[in-house]
């Protein structure tokens, strides 16, 4: 999905993107067409993201390491308070390399394989994407995707706490509180998917107002997620359907190939 705290917007995006994801249920059922693929190693799930060739003039591409900029495994682990939602942050939340050998990694929201990206635009210099390109085992995104959809009821408010970033002064640390709130979008599902969803969700920590709009496709065994980010002034706006479209043929090209 989905968008992962003290990390770059890139690698949030994954976190609250799939967060959100879970929450919403727009564009079709995830039982909609069980889709075929194979499921794709971590090399070939990195060699499916979309590149600036894909997209056109004006679109430029960075690939980045799951995880990049964290402080250790687990660092900043957002915990809900409504423990049916936390099934939304360890779903948007990416495994870093020395998180993903530990038992905790093996949860149902983690994939086994991740790549995430951040793709910018000249004509919109406020408009990037965040993507999130998310590998399960065969039949666990659906199930993931359908176990998300149950909790926009009781995810729709909620808080999470996180810990403080370790660059606080020992002894000065504070846990951060974050609220949520979500709220569908339709999406439609793009061609060569199985199924979509869209959300906009918004983290309020005091007075300041983030808002994402996600979102998140189902190709075959994968998640791909796609988040923008906003303020209360100026809330996120739909991710550019290019990047989506583009991503997804992509994915579903990778799957298809014979090993």
């Amino acid at each position: 999905m989905p968008l992962r705290p003290v990390r770059p917007p890139a690698a949030a995006l994954a976190a609250l993107l799939m967060l959100a994801t879970g929450c919403t249920a727009a564009g079709g059922s995830s039982a909609d067409r069980a889709g075929p693929g194979r499921e794709l190693s971590a090399a070939e799930l990195r060699a499916a993201a979309v590149a600036d060739a894909d997209l056109g003039a004006g679109y430029t591409v960075t690939v980045m390491t799951p995880g990049h900029g964290d402080t250790g495994a687990g660092a900043g682990r957002e915990v809900a308070d409504v423990p049916a939602c936390q099934l939304l942050l360890d779903a948007v939340t990416p495994a870093t390399p020395a998180a993903s050998a530990s038992p905790a990694a093996q949860a149902p929201g983690y994939p086994y394989a991740e790549t995430d990206l951040s793709v910018a635009r000249a004509a919109d210099p406020r408009g990037g994407v965040y993507g999130g390109l998310l590998g399960y085992r065969t039949g666990r995104a659906a199930v993931l995707q359908a176990e998300l959809e149950k909790l926009f009821g009781p995810c729709a408010a909620f808080t999470s706490m996180a810990p403080a970033p370790l660059a606080e002064k020992p002894g000065k640390k504070a846990p951060i509180r974050t609220r949520h709130r979500l709220n569908r979008e339709d999406t439609p599902t793009p061609g060569g998917a199985d199924a979509a969803l869209g959300f906009t969700l918004t983290n309020e920590s005091g007075s300041a107002v983030l808002s994402q709009r996600a979102v998140l496709a189902r190709i075959g065994p994968a998640l791909a997620v796609f988040t923008t980010f906003g303020v209360a002034a100026e809330p996120a706006t739909a991710p550019d359907e290019v990047i989506v479209r583009q991503q997804v043929a992509k994915l579903r090209a990778a799957q298809a190939k014979k090993e």
